[in-house]
């Protein structure tokens, strides 16, 4: 009987426990005092701290990149999509579209180890907002190599840009 009664308070009381910590949180959310996501960061003016490890946006180097399909065929979503064409002089192929459809991608970096050049890696931007669902779909082969290789931000206007050129960036080992 007496085990019956220190199981009783021990789940009372774990649950007192809980439901304070959630109480604790609900006050903290009309405190007076407390700043608005972008009075806090300064939001899009300047980025917002990451962590080292964070798995953000792709970012692409398409002058290393040999189109193994390596990428493609590890995502479990299937959402990159490679355009190639067999290289006339020499072997190999060249890139001429590497397109991600960031609706589908669940950013689990599982396309970033079976890369045998390492020209795929996840960034840190955490923003790509837009207003249509065309804007979700990224060829890196047709933004700047400064944007697509993360020395730039990719951002909306870069991807919307990058839609109205007509030719591929190349420059790669095998052209």
């Amino acid at each position: 009987m007496r085990q019956w009664f220190k199981d009783i308070f021990d789940a009372v009381f774990t649950v007192a426990q809980g439901m304070w910590v959630t109480l604790r949180y609900w006050f903290k959310t009309y405190d007076p005092q407390r700043k608005t996501f972008t009075e806090h960061f300064e939001y899009p003016e300047l980025p917002v701290p990451v962590a080292p490890r964070y798995r953000g946006f792709h970012r692409y180097d398409l002058t290393t990149c040999i189109a193994c399909d390596q990428c493609a065929k590890a995502c479990p979503v299937d959402c990159i999509y490679i355009g190639k064409e067999r290289v006339t002089q020499g072997k190999g192929f060249r890139v001429t579209g590497f397109t991600i459809d960031y609706t589908k991608c669940m950013f689990c970096a599982l396309c970033v180890e079976p890369c045998p050049v390492d020209c795929i890696f996840m960034g840190a931007t955490h923003d790509l907002s837009c207003y249509s669902r065309d804007g979700c779909i990224v060829d890196f082969a047709r933004l700047p190599v400064e944007v697509a290789w993360g020395r730039a931000t990719l951002n909306p206007t870069a991807v919307a840009s990058s839609k109205a050129i007509v030719e591929p960036v190349h420059g790669g080992p095998n052209q």
